[in-house]
């Protein structure tokens, strides 16, 4: 019978559709209705079952004991039942008795239909004259000729028919039905179809193996539904993370936690994943902040080597009396001054490197007259590139009254590294530089021009970045930390101002920046 296989395979649909459902629920209503399935699901779907089995079991039964529809009182009865179960046989018994009565002592015949009635918990006594001729209870105890002879009763009983019989309750509880005959000769016999009460009729027997297979296979299905269910919102996400613990704690930030559901369980995921990704950012920046501090220390350290070396030959010179003359000495004296302020310009980048790494470079913004400031400037930049045999030009075409909002020292910070750093690369016999201050709007831009050996433009955008040196400035003569541009863009971007270049090869460097301008603005 495949009834049950339906029955399970159209739970287990159900069930599967139910879990792609309420997947992405909380952990405790997911606890909730695993609880509920567990109890109630087994419940219903053994109801189902019982109802299918019950109809096809009472179908069975109707044609096989020729019951009719409006009955419905047979399993309540089974006496009844038990009583209809045989009743082919014993009319065609009753038909032989009126007939063909000589058939009934036939021991073949009888030996045939008693083995037939087995299956039905039954078999046949036949009696004459008082005395058992026909015992088809193959041997059993409790069944002797003498026992069924003071059991059985008499001959002449008229009462039996097919719809009832005789029930005995003695050793053995048996529905007797009797069939009275006469021979050929006259002698009188009796035919007795001995049913066993204690006996299960075999649909009732199908129906109770097909209940505790259905049973059984119910409670199996709910199991696995539900241990799979629990297991993909659970057991999954637990074993990624524990792989995800296993990495980090081997060092491999190289991966990704992949969780869709929305329970907590998913939730704990996400924020394992978020923790693993700023771990690995921090990590990262902590190798590349390692990376720059080892630059920035051997390029401080190449760059301090060279004046350093100066200042001690050169003190040499002076304790040994080389300079002999005042001239001579006083050269020494302003060579030694001069690399003395190299090293303190080194020295104080690095440390204003310090602070824009913390960002806690110190900020005194005041309003600033743009004419009075840069002429200022002017005076003092052109003393030194006079010094250099360097040729400055300026050119002021901002309104006089124009102010702006800056720090001075700060800004002058930024100008002086400019310079700087086209001073140093300065290629050219006769060098110059043109400083220009314009009016753009809400902003000054100032445009400071050299002469100098040119950025290659493949190297432009990275000019700005911390300790990147294009290749011309790899050698001993030029030095540089590498972090004075990148100081020049922070000090201008915290004013509010952006910075950037143009250069050509062997031509030369236009550096741009923009500081706005103070503004007043009017009370209403």
């Amino acid at each position: 019978m495949n009834t049950w296989r339906s029955v399970f395979a159209f739970s287990i649909s159900c069930l599967a559709g139910k879990e792609r459902t309420v997947y992405s629920m909380k952990l405790k209503t997911r606890l909730i209705l695993s609880f509920c399935f567990i109890i109630f699901l087994p419940m219903a779907l053994a109801c189902g079952a019982l109802f299918a089995f019950y109809q096809l079991q009472v179908r069975s039964l109707r044609q096989n004991y020729d019951l009719e529809k409006e009955d419905t009182l047979f399993f309540s009865n089974s006496i009844q039942l038990l009583n209809r179960y045989t009743r082919s046989d014993f009319t065609e018994f009753q038909n032989l008795a009126s007939n063909d009565s000589d058939k009934l002592e036939d021991m073949g015949y009888l030996a045939k239909k008693n083995d037939e009635l087995k299956d039905k918990d039954s078999f046949l006594v036949v009696s004459k004259d008082g005395r058992i001729i026909y015992n088809g209870s193959d041997g059993d105890k409790n069944y002797t000729d003498e026992a069924l002879e003071q059991m059985l009763p008499e001959y002449g009983d008229e009462k039996n028919s097919d719809e009832n019989g005789y029930y005995l309750d003695d050793k053995m509880q048996i529905i007797v039905k009797q069939i009275n005959f006469e021979d050929r000769a006259g002698a009188k016999g009796s035919l007795y179809l001995l049913t066993s009460t204690e006996s299960v009729i075999p649909e009732l027997q199908q129906l109770v193996i097909d209940m505790g297979i259905s049973i059984v296979l119910i409670l199996v299905l709910t199991a696995a539904v539900m241990t799979i269910w629990i297991y993909k919102g659970i057991i999954n996400p637990i074993a990624k993370l524990k792989v995800a613990t296993q990495n980090i704690r081997d060092g491999n930030l190289d991966f990704t936690i992949d969780v869709d559901s929305d329970d907590e369980i998913g939730e704990l995921c996400r924020n394992f994943e978020q923790m693993r990704q700023r771990l690995k950012y921090s990590t990262e920046e902590n190798i590349s902040a390692e990376k720059e501090n080892r630059i920035l220390i051997s390029n401080i350290a190449h760059d301090l080597k060279t004046p350093i070396t100066t200042v001690k030959g050169y003190a040499e010179g002076l304790i040994d009396g080389v300079a002999a003359t005042p001239e001579k000495r006083d050269r020494y004296i302003r060579t030694i001054y001069n690399k003395a302020n190299e090293m303190d310009r080194l020295i104080n980048e690095l440390t204003l490197y310090s602070q824009i790494d913390t960002n806690r470079i110190p900020y005194n913004f005041n309003k600033i007259n743009v004419s009075e400031y840069f002429n200022d400037c002017i005076e003092e930049i052109g003393l030194d590139l006079e010094a250099r045999d360097i040729g400055l030009a300026y050119y002021n075409y901002a309104d006089e009254k124009t102010v702006i909002i800056a720090d001075p020292e700060q800004l002058k910070r930024v100008i002086n590294n400019i310079i700087s750093n086209s001073v140093k690369y300065m290629n050219k016999e006769k060098g110059f530089i043109n400083i220009r201050i314009k009016d753009v709007g809400d902003f000054i831009q100032v445009e400071i021009e050299d002469n100098g050996c040119g950025i290659p433009t493949r190297e432009l955008p990275y000019i700005f970045d911390r300790f990147y040196r294009t290749d011309a400035s790899r050698n001993s003569s030029t030095g540089g930390s590498g972090i004075g541009l990148s100081i020049v863009k922070k000090i201008v971007e915290d004013h509010g101002g952006k910075i950037w270049a143009t250069s050509k090869e062997n031509t030369g460097t236009i550096m741009y920046f923009v500081i706005r301008k103070y503004q007043e603005v009017p009370n209403e």
